[in-house]
């Protein structure tokens, strides 16, 4: 057998990893939803994470077969390193429940050290193959958002597949300004538009893998350790209301705040439970724009309660938690 051909066997055995990343608001979990429903015939773990102190990145992904594991309160590429880690070991132990992993970093990660994961732990390098950084692309703020974050601009560079997502949001025009910005921090990796996350799952599985040398060419001290910090004024803050919610109350304080507040708000998202109504609500807007829609019933070992989270700039915690309480249904 030739060394090329052990070689490929050797990869074969490895479980695929595919790093799903974006800025806060790009459509990652509508990404993903896609891939866990979509006709496939496979299995993906999946590993969720959030900015904040409060989940509920887990309540939207949709209800399926896959495991899903969240990882709270730090970024995936800062404090719950080890847990990736942790949570990468134990998976291998089921390792023929599943035919894939998926992780969705939290909107405010740095990919590179997330890709690093995969190279610098022996155990993890060993059982594991990083098959590609997939980012989803705002359309509509990634100009904006690339002035204002670095963590975005970083997000483009280390991509393999770059999705960029809500197209319909914007003209021809603009579309072909946004891909030669994008070509200019990043001219390699493959482009494909989309609107609501909908892509062909060949444009984002099965990739053929992370390209270590185009890394190491992005940032020569790729596999050095490294320390990150966030954007300074960038915080999150999660409110929880028991008692059930006045739908038309809630809609028009949440329609004054974003027109109010909106250019600091970069992501708001939660999960409602409106008086009256079996279904959860899933709520989520970036900036001024919001969208939202019932996501299905209370699971039965759930007290339904209503979960919102925000992540911005100069944010009121009293104001935002008296605004959000004023809303329950009398």
């Amino acid at each position: 057998m030739s060394d090329a051909t052990q070689a490929s066997l050797d990869t074969d055995r490895l479980v695929p990893v595919t790093v799903l990343t974006g800025f806060l608001g790009a459509g990652k979990t509508t990404l993903l939803n896609h891939i866990l429903t979509a006709e496939h015939g496979r299995k993906y773990a999946v590993v969720v994470n959030e900015f904040g102190e409060l989940g509920v990145d887990n309540d939207l992904v949709v209800d399926a077969d896959e495991e899903v594991f969240e990882m709270n309160n730090g970024c995936i590429c800062c404090t719950v390193r080890g847990d990736l880690i942790r949570i990468l070991g134990n998976l291998m132990k089921r390792r023929g429940r599943f035919d894939g992993i998926i992780v969705e970093t939290t909107g405010l990660a740095d990919p590179a050290p997330v890709a690093q994961t995969f190279f610098v732990d022996e155990d993890v390098r060993g059982k594991t193959r990083l098959d590609a950084v997939v980012t989803v692309v705002d359309a509509y703020n990634v100009l904006q958002t690339l002035e204002d974050s670095t963590e975005a601009v970083n997000q483009i560079a280390f991509a393999d597949v770059i999705i960029l997502n809500k197209t319909d949001l914007v003209d021809e025009v603009a579309l072909a300004s946004i891909e030669s910005r994008i070509r200019a921090i990043n001219g390699v990796a493959r482009l494909h538009r989309a609107q609501r996350g909908d892509v062909a799952l060949s444009d984002v599985l099965d990739q053929g893998g992370f390209d270590l040398q185009r890394a190491l060419q992005q940032a020569p001290h790729f596999l050095e350790e490294t320390e990150h910090h966030h954007e300074e004024d960038v915080t999150s803050m999660s409110f929880v209301v028991e008692e059930p919610l006045d739908a038309a109350k809630f809609q028009a304080w949440i329609g004054a705040l974003l027109q109010e507040q909106g250019a600091d708000i970069l992501r708001a998202k939660g999960i409602l439970n409106y008086k009256g109504e079996p279904q959860r609500f899933a709520f989520q807007a970036v900036h001024m724009m919001a969208d939202g829609g019932f996501i299905g019933p209370w699971k039965a070992d759930e007290t339904p309660q209503s979960r919102l989270v925000f992540i911005g700039r100069n944010l009121n915690r009293p104001q935002l938690r008296r605004g959000f309480e004023s809303c329950r249904a009398r």
